[in-house]
């Protein structure tokens, strides 16, 4: 994969999807088509800032439900409006709202959209 978003949560989500390469596309263009010609070869091939900048962001603290209820909460929708458009009960929203708000430490909706948004879109490439 090459690709103009150089992050941790894309390079992750990229090689459980089983890609065997991950560069940004920024890089000197012999060094691109040499990477192309080892992952050919059948090696797996990633951008070693990428690499080292993903094991320091750790695992991404949030569930896909969790991401998903943040990402329907992030237009202000409310409770009854998120769990209508996901499909689940108001009370199971309010649950995985109440895990990404105690897994971020924020002290409500609002905030752990907006941390959401600005920190785990940069580490984890979340947009909620």
């Amino acid at each position: 994969m090459v690709t103009t978003f150089g992050r941790p949560g894309y390079l992750r989500r990229a090689l459980e999807a089983g890609a065997r390469g991950f560069l940004v596309k920024d890089g000197p263009v012999e060094e691109l088509a040499k990477a192309i010609r080892r992952v050919l070869a059948g090696e797996t091939v990633v951008d070693p800032a990428l690499a080292a900048a993903a094991l320091s962001a750790g695992p991404n603290p949030l569930t896909t439900r969790e991401r998903d209820v943040l990402t329907a909460a992030g237009d202000g929708s409310t409770v009854a409006d998120i769990s209508a458009r996901l499909h689940l009960s108001e009370s199971t929203v309010r649950n995985y709202l109440s895990g990404a708000i105690s897994k971020t430490g924020t002290r409500n909706r609002m905030e752990v959209v907006r941390v959401a948004r600005r920190r785990l879109a940069l580490t984890w490439g979340i947009r909620p």
